[in-house]
C-alpha cells in the first residue's frame, strides 16, 4: 500500500490550462474520488499519476517516493480504464495474466512454441495460471475465464477489468469512470462491488467520475474539481452539508440546491422579495449575498407561518417522495421542495403554497461565490432557522 503525494501539478494543452497547480495528498489505503463536470481535468489528472501523461509542472510521488519521469510500469499502479481496454482475441485468462506474463516471463519464455520449454517458464506459467484463478473466483468470474471479452455482459468485462489489475498486486488502483458504460441497475451493483474490494484489499484507491452518486457511496473523501482546480476535499457529508464555495454546492446533490440572492439589510438581516429574514452575514448594508437551502430542507407552512409563498409550478412523483417546483414571488428562479408524498398528497400545478426551511439548513455565500461562515455554518447550534421566527415584517 502507498499513499499519493501530487504538489503543484499543472498542465496545458495548446495553450489552454487543464490543470492549474493542483496539490492533493491521497493516504495510504484511503478511497479517494475527483469528481467534476467533463473537461474538469480529473482525467489529465489519473493519467498524469499513472505516468500515462507527463505534466508541465509540478511533482507526483507514490509512497514517499518521487515517480517524476518513471515509465508507467515502474510506478506500482494499476489503471482501470472506462472501456476495460481488453483484448478481443484474448479469453479472459489470458487478458487476466497478461500483466504477470510481460513481469515474470522473459521475450524468450512468452513465445507461443519455445517459451514453454525454457527453464522456469513452465513453474511461472503454473503460478500465474494459480493466481488467475484465485482473483476471479474472488470477483466470481471463475466460470468464464475460457470465454472471449465479446461473449461477455457489460457487468462481467467490468470485473475482468479489474480482476487484471488485481493480479498486480499494485500499490494504487486509478479508476477512470469504471461504470458508466453500464446501465443503472448494474452501476449500483457494481458500485458495491468496488466498495467490497476496497474495503478487502485495503489498497490505495483514485477513482474519478462525474457521477455525484458514485462519489458519495464509495469515497472516504471526495476531491470537488472544476476548470482545472480543486475546490475542496472532504469527507461526502462534509462535501454535502458544508460546501467551501457556491459551485460546490450547486454541483453537489439532487435535485439542485436552492440559490436566492439577497441583499444585505442590516448588520442581522438580509432581504428577499421584500421580506426581511433575520440571518446575520457580517458584511455591510447593501452587499450582494445568495442564500442556499437544500430541497429537503424545504416543507409546507402552517397557516400562520410566513414564508416563500407563490404556485406550484411542477410536481414530480418519485414513490415515496415528491418534487414540487414552486414560482415563488419575486423569485426568477422556481424553488425545488422534496416532500414526503404523505406531508402533501394532494399537490397539483396551480395550487397556491407556502414554504418554510428547517432549522440549521441555511448556507451562505458572498457575490464571489466564496461560503461566509462568520454567523452560520452547516451543522453548527447557532445556525438560525429560516422559519416564522425569522421571517419578520415586510420591508417598508
Amino acid at each position: 500500500m502507498a499513499g499519493v503525494g501530487i504538489e503543484a501539478i499543472s498542465k496545458s494543452y495548446g495553450g489552454i490550462p487543464v490543470l492549474r497547480g493542483v496539490s492533493l495528498d491521497v493516504r495510504d489505503g484511503e478511497f479517494l474520488t475527483l469528481l467534476g463536470p467533463s473537461g474538469c481535468g480529473k482525467s489529465t489528472l489519473l493519467r498524469i499519476i499513472a505516468g500515462l501523461e507527463i505534466q508541465d509542472g509540478g511533482e507526483i510521488a507514490i509512497g514517499g517516493r518521487p515517480v517524476d519521469g518513471a515509465r508507467p510500469k515502474r510506478r506500482d499502479v494499476a489503471m482501470v480504464f472506462q472501456s476495460y481496454a481488453l483484448y478481443p482475441h484474448m479469453t479472459v485468462a489470458a487478458n487476466m495474466a497478461l500483466p504477470l506474463r510481460m513481469r515474470r516471463l522473459s521475450r524468450w519464455q512468452r513465445l507461443p512454441l519455445i517459451g514453454p520449454l525454457l527453464p522456469g517458464a513452465r513453474a511461472a506459467t503454473a503460478r500465474i495460471e494459480e493466481e488467475v484463478r484465485r482473483t476471479a473466483a474472488a470477483l466470481e468470474i471463475g466460470h468464464v475465464l475460457e470465454r472471449r471479452p465479446g461473449q461477455l455482459s457489460g457487468g462481467q468485462r467490468q470485473r475482468v477489468a479489474v480482476g487484471r489489475a488485481m493480479v498486480r498486486q499494485p500499490a494504487v488502483f486509478l479508476m477512470d469512470e469504471p461504470l458508466s458504460n453500464l446501465d443503472a441497475k448494474l452501476r449500483v451493483t457494481m458500485r458495491a462491488e468496488i466498495k467490497e474490494l476496497h474495503r478487502r484489499l485495503g489498497t490505495t484507491f483514485i477513482y474519478v467520475t462525474h457521477d455525484q452518486a458514485e462519489a458519495m457511496t464509495l469515497s472516504d473523501r471526495v476531491a470537488v474539481m472544476l476548470g482545472g482546480e480543486l475546490l475542496q476535499v472532504a469527507a461526502p457529508q462534509e462535501i454535502y452539508a458544508d460546501p467551501a464555495d457556491r459551485r460546490v454546492a450547486e454541483f453537489i446533490g439532487s435535485p439542485r440546491i436552492n440559490l436566492i440572492p439577497a441583499k444585505v439589510r442590516d448588520a442581522g438581516a438580509v432581504e428577499i422579495a421584500g421580506e426581511r429574514i433575520a440571518v446575520a452575514t457580517g458584511l455591510p448594508a447593501g452587499s450582494q449575498v445568495t442564500l442556499g437551502i437544500r430541497p429537503e430542507a424545504l416543507f409546507p407552512a402552517m397557516p400562520d407561518e410566513r414564508g416563500f409563498h407563490g404556485h406550484v409550478r411542477l410536481v414530480e412523483h418519485l414513490g415515496s417522495d415528491l418534487y414540487v417546483h414552486l414560482d415563488a414571488a419575486g423569485m426568477a428562479e422556481p424553488l425545488i421542495a422534496r416532500l414526503r408524498a404523505e406531508r402533501a398528497p394532494d399537490l397539483a400545478i396551480g395550487m397556491p403554497l407556502r414554504l418554510t426551511a428547517r432549522t440549521g439548513h441555511i448556507l451562505l455565500f458572498d457575490a464571489d461565490g466564496r461560503r461566509l461562515r462568520s454567523n452560520a455554518s452547516a451543522g453548527s447550534s447557532d445556525i438560525p432557522a429560516l422559519g416564522p421566527e425569522l421571517f419578520a415584517e415586510p420591508v417598508p
